[in-house]
């Protein structure tokens, strides 16, 4: 009797061309896909991308990817550190690149690198991120860069009226990934806040009074803008820029200020206001977190203290301008919900939101955001991850 190898080999050898899939890189799309909702973590999404050309195509066509960024926590780049890792190129063609640590929370063991272009930290200052890009000014030069490709686009130079090179920027944040047809880029000074809608050869300027924008976020598809006094506005973009404030008012004690450096985040259906303020107990500070949100049911609306976070987890950066996310079941993989995940100098720190205890209390309490020409820890998703957000 023949062993069941030989039988194979000659069963080949007498048998016509068989046409269908040889090897793991002939599969279809659907079992690939099938693969892909199975992934544990962004390392595994993208372990699976760089597997070959045709396991990356499988991936490029994905139809959710979007569903990622809701089923894992945000990567934490540390673009503060440079870090030394000989298998990565020090420089492409004739721009030099700063190799930077990036902190997986799923797996922290794992050591993941970006790579940044060394002009960024020579050249430019930090303005903001979003959708998986830095963007970076100097004077009235602006530069979006990939936080993991590397690849840059430099819209035109802004239209100052004044000494652009004096210009401090508020925030810089995209609308929709650099891929849509509709992405515009939003920049903020002190005194106007700019609109290139992505793509095209200019800017649109809108002039604001005695208040700059401090953020703007993205909320049941509209935008939401808050000033350096903590009103909010809806932002429209056609037929022209334009703000429009939403009449709120509080109903507690507790009131924004510079202190407690409130900022936005969206949780699903709710928009949240969250004041972060260190409190001194005896022998320990304590970080506390106290999310607000708003309850537009009535007129005008009402900021509503949130004691249960729920199901949701927080993730924000050191600099006040990177773009901060939240995480719904973030048990799922390993976390916790109603912590706050705030990115460190060297790893990250959590605290509780709420009611829930804080975890980092201590005798020192890491927590602080400012605004920084240089580049600081912050939270990113990948761009590859938003290529299906129309």
């Amino acid at each position: 009797m023949q062993s069941p190898s030989k039988l194979f080999l000659a069963s080949v050898s007498t048998q016509p061309a068989v046409f269908g899939p040889q090897g793991w890189a002939d599969l279809p799309d659907g079992p690939l896909h099938s693969i892909l909702g199975l992934s544990g973590s962004f390392r595994d999404l993208l372990a699976f991308a760089a597997t070959c050309r045709s396991w990356r195509a499988a991936f490029s066509s994905y139809p959710t990817k979007s569903t990622f960024c809701a089923k894992f926590p945000p990567l934490l780049v540390q673009l503060n550190t440079h870090v030394e890792d000989p298998g990565l190129p020090s420089n492409i063609g004739r721009h030099k690149l700063r190799t930077c640590k990036v902190i997986d929370p799923i797996n922290q063991n794992i050591g993941l690198r970006c790579q940044i272009p060394q002009k960024i930290y020579e050249k430019m200052h930090f303005a903001g991120s979003s959708y998986g890009q830095l963007i970076c000014f100097r004077g009235g030069h602006c530069l979006v860069v990939d936080v993991f490709s590397g690849a840059e686009v430099s819209p035109p130079h802004l239209p100052f009226s004044g000494n652009c090179e004096k210009e401090f920027y508020f925030s810089g944040i995209l609308t929709a990934p650099l891929t849509s047809p509709n992405s515009h880029l939003l920049v903020s000074t002190e005194s106007s806040l700019f609109d290139w809608p992505v793509g095209s050869d200019s800017w649109s300027e809108l002039k604001l009074s005695d208040a700059w924008i401090e953020q703007i976020v993205e909320f049941n598809g509209q935008f939401i803008a808050m000033d350096d006094s903590y009103k909010i506005y809806t932002l429209q973009l056609s037929p022209q820029l334009g703000l429009q404030e939403i009449s709120t008012e509080w109903i507690d004690d507790l009131r924004p200020s510079p202190y407690i450096d409130p900022w936005l985040v969206a949780c699903g259906d709710m928009l949240l206001m969250v004041f972060c303020f260190t409190t001194m107990c005896p022998g320990w500070w304590v970080l506390q977190c106290i999310p607000h949100r708003l309850d537009t049911s009535t007129n005008p609306a009402k900021w509503v203290e949130v004691t249960q976070l729920d199901n949701w987890a927080l993730f924000v950066g050191r600099d006040v301008r990177s773009q901060p996310f939240s995480c719904m079941r973030a048990e799922q993989w390993g976390g916790r919900s109603r912590w706050l995940y705030y990115a460190a100098r060297h790893s990250f720190t959590v605290h509780g939101v709420g009611l829930e205890r804080d975890p980092s209390a201590g005798p020192k309490s890491v927590y602080k955001r400012s605004r920084s020409r240089k580049m600081r820890p912050l939270w990113v998703y990948p761009s590859m991850f938003y290529s299906d957000v129309q």
